[in-house]
């Protein structure tokens, strides 16, 4: 056969090729002699974080990755920036929608920060305190099984992701009690808490954390030691030490690769220097190391909540004594839904005409915030989030900006996936654990 096995014409869409005839050996050596760039491909959505909001622009040479990039911005969110149109207490409506997967470590920051520029870190009720800590362990028990979960999809291990999704349904229903609602929940304010626990909140966390300590081994008997899954996992995703100090990666990222960093331990807040807990890291810097230290995290989360609730037995307030900063709520579930109930609204009705007109400012404009800025971390599931808040003295913030965990393990991205398979690309991303909305806030 005389003409040639593969012959190419110019498009709009670059060049089309038409094969003609010939075996596969001939197309191959065609195709070989050919100068033409390399192809470039869209790929996702895969991860289900990304849920169509993150673009992984890849250059492939057949099937190995030679340069990745991100595209983000399409989720859009202006939370930031909408946090200076309502007073302090309203922003946490707003910043626990950002990583809606971990809203508690949202809120606890922005609160710690607002909290820091008033000057009352120390007037904050034990109790309070307790609850934000139990909130965000087990906060992040429930992020973390989404990853394990979403990751083991993504591999086709199925059997993961029913067994991540049935754990973490517990989990919200537990937070239902307790806030009133699944996500998104705005319930840690400035100065402390929205309100104390429930009755049988108690006994039920109770036996939440008897469930979850029965159900975590089956992870490691399903996957930990599965020679497929470690197959699909080692090696991949590889990021050593001085990568993630250079990307300013932190989280399970950072701690595969050795280095021991938990802001709960380097600089505590909430009190995490009075409880017993480990920081487990790994030394193999791929996606298997990040399973594993991810595993041994919800375990120590769950010896964190236990102590928590051995130190709530004893009743308490959860909001600071100031009247002018806490924001009085009892809460409720009406015909109409979640708000306050009948009685306190009575209640401050019928105190005094003075008490009505205080109650009124508060909830309308809210209270003033000395002029000055504060920066304040929090160790979230994906890592060090911080919150930089700033105020002009008003009853609105000025400035308030979040270093996202998300937003800066994302760099790491290309360093993970070039030079490795198209395949590995979905594993190296999901061993990040990325969520959206944290970055395109």
């Amino acid at each position: 056969m005389n003409t040639p096995p593969a012959s190419a014409r110019e498009t709009t869409e670059g060049p089309v090729y038409t094969v003609t005839g010939g075996d596969w050996d001939e197309v191959v050596q065609a195709a070989t002699k050919a100068d033409d760039e390399r192809i470039v491909v869209n790929m996702g959505p895969q991860h289900p974080s990304t849920h169509g909001v993150l673009r992984l622009i890849l250059e492939i040479d057949g099937e190995t990755v030679t340069e990745a990039r991100c595209g983000i911005g399409y989720l859009h969110t202006g939370i930031e920036k909408n946090t200076e149109f309502r007073n302090w207490t309203q922003g946490t409506t707003f910043v626990t929608r950002m990583d809606y997967l971990t809203p508690f470590f949202n809120e606890t920051a922005y609160c710690l920060g607002v909290e820091k520029l008033l000057g009352i870190e120390e007037q904050i009720p034990d109790r309070a305190s307790i609850i934000r800590v139990m909130l965000m362990e087990l906060n992040r028990i429930s992020s973390h099984l989404v990853c394990i979960a979403t990751g083991g999809m993504e591999l086709g291990a199925t059997t993961i992701m029913i067994y991540g999704f049935r754990d973490r349904e517990l989990i919200l229903d537990a937070f239902e009690l307790i806030t009133g609602l699944r996500m998104n929940h705005a319930f840690i304010r400035p100065g402390g808490l929205a309100q104390d626990l429930p009755p049988g909140a108690m006994d039920q966390l109770r036996e939440l954390v008897k469930t979850m300590k029965k159900n975590l081994p089956e992870y490691d008997k399903l996957a930990t030691g599965n020679p497929i899954f470690k197959a699909r996992m080692q090696d991949v995703g590889y990021l050593d030490l001085t990568g993630c100090v250079a990307l300013g990666a932190t989280g399970p990222v950072l701690r595969s690769a050795g280095l021991p960093h938990d802001v709960r331990k380097s600089d505590p807040y909430c009190g995490y220097d009075t409880y017993d807990f480990d920081v487990p890291t790994a030394d193999t810097c791929d996606s298997y190391g990040r399973f594993l230290i991810r595993l041994e995290e919800m375990r120590q989360s769950l010896r964190i909540v236990e102590q928590c609730l051995d130190r709530l037995r004893e009743p308490g307030p959860v909001m600071v004594a100031d009247k002018k900063i806490a924001w009085p709520a009892q809460l409720a579930l009406g015909p109409d839904g979640l708000g306050n109930s009948l009685d306190h609204i009575k209640k401050i009705m019928g105190t005094s005409m003075e008490a009505l007109i205080h109650h009124f400012k508060l909830v309308t404009e809210g209270f003033r915030v000395p002029p000055g800025q504060a920066y304040v971390t929090v160790e979230s599931p994906r890592g060090e989030l911080g919150v930089h808040v700033v105020s002009d003295g008003g009853t609105r913030p000025y400035r308030v900006h979040f270093r996202d965990p998300s937003f800066t393990n994302l760099q790491a991205m290309a360093a993970m996936c070039e030079g490795g398979q198209v395949a590995d690309v979905i594993v190296a991303v999901a061993s990040i654990d990325p969520v959206m909305g944290g970055v395109d806030r």
